[in-house]
């Protein structure tokens, strides 16, 4: 069976090669020819021959990892297996229950429930511990395990076992799947001053109609300016993006160029319908995180001096990826072509075909970036992302807020929050009362929070080193001892300099309790530096042109 197997492998990969032998020249094609007969002959005599049983599959998988990964990163294989999981990422879509989960010490947790969905139709709650599903313990499944069991085709149920916040028993709930889609628009709306605000996740489907939608409705509530907020959003499909720009750029624009090494792999897409507002003051946010077709709408906007860009430079991907059907139902997501904004600049950030000698990839370096124009004269950069206009220091948080959210102390407390209160005010208006604070703090110190500072750290090396030479100087013991009773901090008072911060985590995963998703995203505007500055510049006209002019 393994050799009829390996046989039908070894035919389908020359009938492979005879298809593209016409576009192939001859010498490259007698060496893919060679390679793949002598991968065959190895991989078939391994194995029959290998002293222990060996998997197949598996091996091949790896095989194929391995040469995909002195590619690029984005050039995947996919398998049958993994084929729903890809469209979940390309389309938004997918089958199953509408809720999303967290994992605290190999407990799984609800974490957020797509409102009118399943999970929220059966009665399940962010809070709501999972136990169980079909029968089948969670303790410590993975993501992929756990998406195996709870996916499954739309209209068929799934029994959970269902731990409710608060509650020590265990409840079986019986959800019916559905169809889920992911909104790559979750929140939109007024934020101050007459500015619109619209939040957009990932170029999937529709997600040019949903902005358009987002736009023209915000326009009747009075907006006079937008903020369109691309932060952390990877891209995806390209024609969304497309979609996007033509909502503020005339009918008949250049976009994107496509460049590849086939023919067929390069193409101008250009905006085809008349746009929704020519002339509306708008600022788009991006982050280190925001990339492709995030990029490519970034870019295009600037390009054209329709949009300032505030934030920090962007990720810097711009590689064009199709995906090709291979046999048994597997598929190759492939790298095919390079973006090119309407200036002309390239934004990909590292180059992946020119690697260094020991493997590792480089950015394009400074020296090698080529200016480019903007219509209006300005000066941009290509080889390294989309550069703002406005550059914002990102947010950071420190070691200990990071611990908080690692170890589900934010999420915890809003469990607790959650029972105690019935209500909140609404997400624009809420705020942690320096009492709902403390309440926090006093709750927290029965866990086991130890912390150490940067300069604590610091101290414990000298102190390592001095033992690790055998350095016995008393003055020197003495002297290390009270620098270290100086410095040390009590956990509380670690939490208190950090107060504002904690409050802003904890009012967003309250406000998510509820409020879904739109209250979890309204409750940060408030203390958002990005957005206040895009509010800024939007209502100062004279910053705004200046910003746009070129001068």
């Amino acid at each position: 069976m393994k050799n009829n197997l390996i046989t039908r492998i070894i035919i389908g990969s020359f009938l492979v090669l005879l298809l593209v032998a016409a576009t192939i020249p001859s010498n490259r094609f007698f060496e893919i020819a060679k390679n793949i007969e002598i991968y065959a002959s190895l991989y078939k005599t391994v194995n029959e021959v290998y002293v222990d049983e060996v998997n197949p599959s598996h091996l091949m998988n790896t095989a194929v990892k391995s040469m995909l990964s002195k590619l690029d990163p984005y050039t995947v294989y996919i398998s049958e297996d993994k084929i729903e999981d890809f469209r979940t990422q390309s389309t938004g879509q997918y089958g199953g229950i509408g809720a999303s989960t967290i994992r605290l010490e190999g407990r799984v947790y609800i974490s957020n429930v797509v409102p009118e969905g399943p999970a929220a139709t059966a009665g399940i709650e962010v809070g709501d511990e999972v136990i169980y599903a079909s029968g089948v313990p969670v303790l410590n499944k993975s993501n992929e395990e756990l998406n195996q069991l709870v996916r499954g085709q739309a209209k068929t149920t799934i029994i959970l076992g269902i731990r409710k916040n608060g509650e020590d028993t265990t409840i079986n709930v019986g959800v019916l799947r559905d169809k889920i889609t992911i909104k790559n628009v979750p929140y939109y709306g007024i934020i101050r001053d007459n500015v619109g605000y619209v939040k957009f996740t990932q170029f999937t489907k529709n997600g040019g109609k949903n902005i358009d939608k987002a736009v023209k409705e915000l326009k009747k509530q009075g907006a006079t300016s937008l903020i369109i907020d691309l932060r952390s959003n990877p891209g995806g499909l390209l024609h969304e993006a497309v979609n996007i720009c033509n909502l503020f750029l005339p009918k008949g624009k250049l976009i994107v160029e496509t460049k590849g090494k086939r023919p067929e792999n390069s193409a101008e897409f250009k905006t085809l319908n008349q746009p929704v507002d020519l002339n509306i003051p708008l600022a788009i946010l991006i982050n280190n995180s925001s990339a492709s077709a995030s990029e490519i709408v970034a870019g295009t906007l600037q390009d054209y001096d329709r949009a300032v860009i505030i934030g920090q430079k962007s990720f810097g991907k711009g590689l064009v990826q199709n995906v090709r059907p291979l046999t048994y139902n597997a598929q190759l997501k492939v790298t095919i072509a390079k973006y090119y904004t309407p200036s002309g600049r390239c934004i990909q950030a590292l180059d992946y075909t020119h690697r260094n000698e020991n493997g590792s990839i480089g950015k394009v370096a400074d020296s090698l970036k080529t200016a480019y124009k903007t219509e209006n004269g300005r000066i941009v950069y290509d080889g390294g992302g989309i550069d703002p206009d406005v550059v914002q220091v990102e947010e950071t948080f420190s070691p200990l807020v990071i611990k908080l959210i690692q170890k589900g102390y934010i999420y915890k407390y809003a469990n607790k929050f959650k029972l105690k209160y019935s209500s909140i005010a609404a997400p624009a208006q809420f705020n942690i009362s320096n009492e709902q604070f403390n309440d926090f703090l006093d709750w927290v110190s029965q866990y086991d929070l130890t912390y150490k500072t940067k300069l604590e750290k610091q101290i414990d090396r000298i102190e390592a080193l001095s033992e690790s030479s055998k350095f016995t100087s008393p003055l020197f013991a003495a002297t290390l001892n009270e620098l270290k009773s100086e410095i040390k901090s009590p956990i509380r008072k670690q939490l208190q300099q950090e107060s504002n911060i904690i409050k802003e985590i904890l009012e967003a995963e309250i406000a998510l309790r509820y409020y879904d998703d739109e209250g979890g995203i309204e409750t940060t505007l408030a203390d958002d530096e990005e957005i206040d500055k895009a509010v800024e510049v939007l209502t100062d006209t004279q910053q705004y042109k200046a910003l746009l002019s070129g001068i």
